[in-house]
């Protein structure tokens, strides 16, 4: 386990309960300043809950410290301005706003007027369809034209730490592409990236690190290299 004064992330003992079942047994995780680490495991495996907790937005047990301030009880709002930001599965972006307006939303605690339009000319940069559509209501988008829309409304509260949830899911391969692509980038520009992913071979490649999660509990961390190269979950995960 990392020396928890040089982590970024540091989870330990995490339980979370849906009434009487447990969705979380003692999860340890940790990310460092600059890492993107993957999670992968089966649906229902408790990944997302994870990331839920970790962002505020479910109750929980444990310790969850974040740039070695204990978080566990925190709102997820007030998570926000210290840095931390989740692209939620299913990705949460308000329909009936322009794409703009959804990236100024992702930006509601800020009050850099300068910083914040060089932040949006950067998303534009990143994902060009959305300086495209800027314009346009966001829920008319195509699905991966929207999960572009939440990546970059998470960047525009200028995160630390960014929570990605399943943002492959459900696109077209060449779209996944695109996405992955973004994502290896934003963490090439120092943002820490804890990403949640079942196209494992992708999110492994992408990794420094990587954990296995199965039935709320973590079974199995390592580098990504000896992950993607480890029979068990090449098995489960890899397509053998």
């Amino acid at each position: 386990m990392q020396n928890s004064s040089n982590l970024l992330l540091d989870i330990r003992d995490l339980e979370v309960s849906y009434g009487a079942i447990k969705a979380l047994r003692k999860v340890s995780l940790q990310v460092m300043p600059g890492e993107l680490v993957c999670l992968i495991g089966a649906n229902g495996a408790g990944k997302s809950t994870l990331l839920k907790s970790i962002a505020g937005l479910l109750p929980s047990q444990g310790s969850i410290h974040f740039s070695g301030q204990c978080i566990r009880s925190q709102p997820a709002h007030s998570l926000v301005s210290q840095g931390l930001a989740l692209v939620p599965e299913g990705r949460g972006i308000f329909g009936e706003m322009s794409v703009f307006e959804n990236l100024q939303m992702g930006a509601y605690h800020r009050h850099d007027k300068a910083g914040i339009k060089q932040d949006i000319e950067h998303a534009y940069s990143l994902f060009p369809r959305l300086a495209e559509r800027q314009q346009q209501p966001a829920g008319t988008l195509s699905g991966g034209e929207q999960q572009m829309v939440a990546i970059a409304r998470a960047l525009m509260s200028k995160p630390r730490l960014l929570l990605l949830d399943e943002p492959s899911m459900g696109l077209a391969p060449l779209l996944v592409k695109k996405i992955l692509e973004v994502i290896a980038t934003i963490n090439s520009e120092g943002v820490s990236v804890l990403l949640v992913e079942q196209n494992a071979n992708a999110a492994l490649s992408l990794a420094s690190r990587g954990y296995v999660m199965e039935h709320g509990e973590i079974t199995l961390q390592d580098s990504a290299q000896n992950l993607l190269h480890n029979p068990a979950v090449k098995d489960a995960y890899l397509g053998g």
